[in-house]
């Protein structure tokens, strides 16, 4: 500047940086009353930093809760640039918090734990939020960002297990293929967010079948029942029947009484096995799969005795199986209950068709999975696997060369076609390991599939079969097979499968069968079958049907039921 010293100019630049320090200021005071960055946006800050700052595969610990949806948290919140979802810049959003709240506490009525979704956690953080707001201390945005990701995680991980179940059914037992339903749950979650409909929204992830609403409603008899102290055992002793008269008889009155078999009247002789006793009693063996002739001997007692904790868990574990099916188990569709030994054909929720079945053996278990039948077929070839050959067949041929022959069962080399002669085998010299040969039985009345195969291909090779061992039918407990279920009633599960079309009358499939001639028959349309592993359920009458656990499936599933959850 012309006529301006060097003093000039510094005390120009003294006068600058003095009004810029006052312009400073006076930001850092607009900032303080009405700039100031919004409460949302520094919970969001948070959010944002505790979920790029997790590692791969994510692991976000809040104390000393792990956030377990790893994978849907992250995109959940990434869709919402990380915005909080339970609170606002006026702080937290009560009616929806306390919503989730009890929506995960309602998750003790569905057989689940409350604990499970961070409960806990979630109370104590939002009594300290809600004791500083009382005592008008500023919020804090660190504590508004964890009990952000408490609650969306509780609501993820307690959505997909009333979706899916809690448990992988596959992570505890090889042989079994569970078909379960999927869904966007951070799409659920935001559309309930912006419907505020949090509960409903938990609530439509329930399975929709009858079934589960009535099971979850004797688990809350039975848990009231075991409350209360369960019942009294009832001591061993000889067998009782209508007509006796035994102090024991007194307590089996008590006892059917507890869950409703028998209503607690009062008789003149409460020792005396009556008629409405003797009724009471053979309900109660019907429930229970037992042999229902009214006459308390041991088998029926063991059933009587075992406690009502137990019958509780027994409904739970079936609970989680039920959120382990598809949501939509077919119009017309065929259900092998394994632990029942029983088909049942169920056609718009009715029972159309109910025969016995023969389920495999304890260490031959049948495996449970959904798949569709597309065919059936008349006289068929028996295919003898490899290990019914040799630990079953082997030995009988080893005692006796003529077994293969007598028993209509052809003997070929390797794979092939190449028919050999039985007797000219030295049988003594094979074993298990060395045996080389493949079987074949042809049609007859004789051969293990019985008349007739119903065949819905899958990865273990089992399919409903005919069987000529008729009388194993009588049996109450009916596990006699290599995995494979054999039916009582092959001959109507035929007509039905067949119905729709003109050429397969119930007289025309005999005709076929008479021939015994292989015939493969395509169904006119694919029939669902699931074959399922079911101990507790309830009927249409509203009966609560209790199995044993044939395979020892119930215990190791409770025990991983309340195990810490997965993450997802």
């Amino acid at each position: 500047m012309k006529g301006t010293t060097v003093g000039d100019t510094r005390h120009i630049f003294r006068l600058i940086k003095v009004h810029i320090t006052h312009l400073g200021a006076m930001f850092l005071v607009l900032n303080s009353v009405g700039f100031a960055q919004g409460l949302a946006d520094q919970v969001q800050e948070h959010l944002r930093a505790r979920i790029e700052a997790a590692a791969v595969p994510p692991k976000i610990v809040i104390h000393d809760d792990l956030i377990y949806s790893s994978i849907v948290l992250p995109q959940f919140y990434e869709q919402r640039v990380y915005m909080p979802v339970w609170s606002n810049d006026k702080g937290i959003l009560v009616e929806r918090v306390d919503e989730l709240l009890r929506a995960i506490r309602d998750a003790y009525r569905e057989g689940l734990t409350p604990a499970d979704y961070h409960l806990a956690r979630i109370e104590t953080t939002l009594q300290e939020v809600r004791e500083n707001q009382a005592q008008r201390k500023p919020y804090n945005p660190a504590r508004l960002a964890d009990l952000d990701l408490l609650l969306t995680d509780a609501f993820l991980v307690y959505g997909a297990h009333l979706l899916a179940g809690r448990v992988d059914p596959e992570t505890i037992d090889a042989q079994w293929r569970a078909y379960r339903r999927e869904a966007d749950l951070g799409q659920i979650l935001q559309k309930a967010l912006d419907s505020n409909n949090i509960q409903q929204s938990l609530t439509n992830l329930l399975p929709s079948q009858p079934g589960y609403a009535r099971l979850r409603e004797k688990l809350a008899l039975y848990r009231a029942i075991a409350a209360r102290g369960g019942w009294l055992s009832i001591p061993y002793g000889p067998k009782l029947r209508k007509g006796d008269e035994d102090e024991r008889i007194v307590l089996l009155r008590k006892r059917l009484a507890a869950v409703g078999d028998i209503a607690l009247a009062k008789v003149e002789n409460e020792a005396f096995f009556d008629e409405p006793l003797d009724t009471a009693l053979r309900q109660f063996q019907k429930r229970h799969g037992l042999t229902a002739d009214g006459v308390l001997g041991q088998t029926t007692l063991v059933a009587l005795n075992i406690p009502a904790e137990q019958r509780v868990r027994q409904i739970l574990v079936n609970m989680e199986r039920w959120r382990w099916l598809p949501q939509d188990l077919g119009r017309i569709h065929i259900i092998v209950n394994i632990a029942n030994y029983e088909l049942d054909v169920v056609e718009n929720s009715n029972e159309v068709l109910t025969t016995r079945v023969i389920v495999g053996k304890p260490y031959r278990r049948t495996p449970v999975f959904s798949d569709k039948m597309t065919y059936l077929v008349i006289n068929p070839h028996w295919y003898v696997p490899h290990n019914i050959a040799v630990k079953d067949i082997l030995p009988n041929v080893k005692k006796d060369p003529a077994y293969l022959t007598n028993n209509n069962i052809k003997l070929f080399a390797g794979q092939g076609t190449n028919e050999i002669n039985p007797l000219s085998i030295d049988w003594s010299q094979v074993t298990e390991s060395n045996f080389k040969y493949s079987l074949r039985q042809d049609p007859g009345v004789s051969n293990a599939l019985g008349r007739m195969k119903f065949m819905f291909p899958n990865k273990y090779n089992v399919y409903i079969h005919d069987t000529p061992a008729k009388e194993l039918f009588k049996k109450t407990e009916r596990g006699f097979s290599s995995g494979c279920i054999r039916i009582e009633r092959p001959i109507d599960l035929a007509e039905y499968v067949l119905r729709e079309d003109p050429r397969w009358t119930k007289d025309k499939i005999i005709a076929a069968i008479n021939k015994g001639e292989e015939q493969t028959v395509r169904l006119p349309n694919a029939i669902p079958v699931h074959l399922l592993y079911w101990t507790a359920w309830t009927d249409n009458d509203g009966n609560l049907q209790l199995r044993n656990d044939i395979y020892d499936r119930d215990s190791v599933l409770y025990e991983e039921l309340f195990e810490k959850p997965p993450a997802r």
